[in-house]
This record gives C-alpha cells, structure tokens and sequence, in this order.
C-alpha cells in the first residue's frame, strides 16, 4: 500500500468513498466525477501502477469483478450496456490501475472516442501489425 495514492487509502478505508464491491483482491466504487450517474472504478486491492504491472495471477479476479459490474450496472441503473476502459499512464489520473465502468444508454450524448481517429498509409498497417507481433513473441517468450 502506498501511503500517497488515493485508491490505496480508500482500499485501506482512510478515505471515504461509495463502495459497491470489495473482495479480498478487488475494491469497487462510485468515481466521484461521473460521466454519467453508477460510473464505477474497479481497482485492484494491492497497490500496482497499471494493466502491467498487475500480476498474472491477479487477472481472473481483477476481469471478473469488472466483468460481474458490467453486467450489475445496467440491471441496477437501468442502463441497456457499459464502456469499459482502462488508461495506462498516459490519462491515468490516479497512478494506480483503475478501470472505469460507465453506464451506457442509446442516445445519452456520449458519441465514439474522445480523441481524433486517422487511417493508415499504405502498408502501414502491415508494418504496424508486424512490429506488434514481434513484441507479442517476445514478451510471451520472456514469461
């Protein structure tokens, strides 16, 4: 636990906050600037600072409550789905993993991405593809 984040003090109950799950692994709760009304952080209970650095054998339990809130939300709220999303660093407003349940209803002015989209150049997104491919290799033979 980090005595600086925020979310390590929520999860140790030093800050309030509206809890709407808590397992021994996963905290959930209301973000206190919501994009809509139920907009829920899902944060992992020991401190780590993004998707990566949370261990491998955490990830069943991190997805399922995120999963299990996707699905409680709208049965709650009487949204018809979620976004889910997850910043890493960049956007990441709390340096410890966090990832955001909204409620989602057709119509509720909230339209795509909030950033510019683009297309590829030629063979750009062959290259693109390559180069992550490559990484993927590499990482997967390196755990």
């Amino acid at each position: 636990m980090s005595r600086a984040c925020l979310f390590c003090r929520i999860v140790a109950g030093d800050e309030p906050a509206h809890e709407v799950l808590r397992t021994d692994t996963v905290v959930a709760f209301l973000d206190i600037r919501p994009v809509f009304v139920g907009h829920t952080l899902v944060v992992p209970a020991e401190h780590v600072d993004t998707l990566s650095d949370l261990p491998a054998d955490r990830l069943a339990d991190y997805f399922g409550a995120v999963q299990l809130l996707s699905t409680a939300i709208p049965a709650a709220l009487g949204s018809q789905g979620t976004w889910v999303s997850i910043n890493n660093v960049v956007s990441q407003s709390v340096p410890h993993l966090h990832t955001h349940v909204v409620p989602r209803t057709k119509g509720d002015g909230l339209r795509g991405f909030f950033w510019p989209r683009t297309t590829y150049a030629a063979d750009e997104a062959s290259a693109t593809a390559a180069a992550i491919r490559t990484a993927v290799g590499e990482l997967s033979s390196s755990r």
